[in-house]
């Protein structure tokens, strides 16, 4: 072999090697690295959305602490916070606190208000509920349909936090646990909800039926803060117009099958999805390379 061939086919090997053992040390770190957390001060407006003064919060990584910093503003127990919309006080249930925020959004705190008591009579397989929650252990309804059993008693709406199923308490429940509950109810047995609807201001408004709106367009902002259950909280591009529309399709097929909405279930089937078609995508390739005659 050739001086020089020799040389070259020498150093490739160095780099190669380096290549490699870069890459170990990579994957005995474990897991990819973590989005990039906000170097600079994030600061979000805060009102009650029945009314109160303009309030200020920062240094937050999850619903929680988010809930626990408004209460400190206002002087109230974080327990007495139902849901946040974002950008409107109205209890607008396209407009939900979910796990991102708008770096421009103006979060409006609901809080409780008139507790209620209701006897119903399941006379139909099916209530019409859809129930979501605000991931601090309160389910709440998020929409009542058109002509079912629920549509026709009045006092129950939009907004109103569930509190006890037949006296049982269900607190801290999952929103798909309480709509499986409610889903189990014998028919032609009446059954009783304990409600606590959100505290509204002097105005009296038509009930809401909380129809489709503009979901997903919600700021004007580029950005979003995305809470976490756990780990920081980081600053992320907005998503685009497809992966949106997507996310909303599985939100319906949710409530059409299970009578539930929850967005952030809906991003993590829209990721699973993607990776399953990646993985399909990347194996047919594999395939392919295997059976051409350039690879016998």
């Amino acid at each position: 072999m050739p001086l020089g061939l020799r040389r070259k086919m020498k150093t490739k090997s160095k780099e190669t090697a380096r290549l490699v053992k870069g890459e170990q040390a990579g994957a005995s770190g474990g897991s990819l690295p973590d989005p990039p957390v906000p170097t600079h001060k994030l600061v979000f407006h805060t009102q009650l959305a029945h009314g109160s003064a303009t309030g200020r919060v920062d240094n937050f990584s999850s619903i929680q602490e988010l809930y626990a910093k408004i209460a400190a503003v206002f002087e109230i127990s974080a327990s007495e916070i139902l849901y946040c919309t974002l950008n409107t006080p109205k209890v607008d249930m396209e407009r939900l606190l979910g796990s991102q925020i708008g770096l421009e959004d103006f979060i409006f705190a609901h809080v409780k208000g008139i507790k209620k008591e209701v006897n119903i009579n399941k006379s139909e397989d099916s209530l019409g509920l859809t129930i979501t929650d605000n991931g601090t252990g309160y389910a709440f309804i998020k929409r009542i349909k058109d002509g079912s059993l629920i549509d026709s008693i009045k006092t129950i709406c939009v907004g109103d936090h569930i509190e006890s199923i037949n006296g049982e308490d269900i607190i801290g429940w999952r929103h798909y646990d309480v709509a499986k509950k409610l889903k189990e109810l014998k028919k032609d047995e009446p059954f009783t909800l304990k409600l606590i609807e959100p505290k509204k201001a002097f105005e009296i408004e038509p009930r809401s039926k909380a129809g489709k709106s503009s979901a997903g367009k919600i700021s004007t902002g580029r950005e979003t803060l995305r809470l976490r259950s756990k780990g920081p909280a980081t600053v992320e591009e907005m998503p685009s117009e497809a992966k949106t529309k997507a996310v909303e399709k599985i939100d319906d097929l949710l409530e059409l099958y299970m009578g539930i909405r929850d967005p952030e279930l809906d991003v993590s089937s829209f990721h699973t999805l993607i990776l399953k078609s990646v993985a399909r995508s990347l194996l047919r390739e594999e395939q392919i390379f295997k059976g051409s005659p350039c690879a016998q």
